[in-house]
């Protein structure tokens, strides 16, 4: 076995992580409605447990081969150099919103709904860092005029 390889298989691990995500979204809601009108603090506590886990499962997919696409709504973004260089310009710009949100939460001096997920917001961020070295990969591996250029 290679390190591509384990690598490969190391990033699977972002699916156990993102159940987990889940599993704090939506456990709130099944605590009772009447539960959560007592604590709303939890609904908020809840949400940054899963944003942590949705950055740690999202860094882990990083770690994936990208010579190769998951389905063909990927490939037609990655292969099309209009698409992939906005997919690529969306994902900056929601990284800096989570960063730039997520830091504002954290240094911020009042206790609020924003500064109790400050560090789940940052931890997505910083996930979305790894994969978005990803995505500039598969885009540069799938662009049809990178391929069509190379096999001229």
């Amino acid at each position: 076995m290679n390190f591509k390889q384990a690598f490969q298989y190391i990033s699977y691990l972002q699916y156990p992580l993102m159940l987990i995500a889940l599993y704090f979204s939506v456990i709130p809601y099944l605590s009772g409605l009447e539960k959560l009108r007592e604590n709303p603090g939890l609904l908020f506590d809840n949400l940054n447990s899963a944003l942590i886990f949705m950055g740690l499962g999202i860094s882990f997919s990083s770690l994936q081969d990208t010579t190769k696409t998951q389905n063909k709504l990927s490939l037609n973004v990655w292969e099309s150099p209009k698409k992939g260089k906005i997919a690529i310009i969306l994902m900056c710009m929601m990284i800096m919103l989570f960063l730039l949100f997520g830091l504002i939460g954290y240094f911020s001096s009042e206790k609020g709904v924003l500064k109790d997920m400050s560090v789940g917001i940052i931890v997505l961020a910083l996930g979305m860092f790894g994969f978005l070295k990803s995505a500039i990969e598969m885009f540069e591996n799938h662009r049809k005029d990178k391929s069509d250029v190379a096999s001229n």
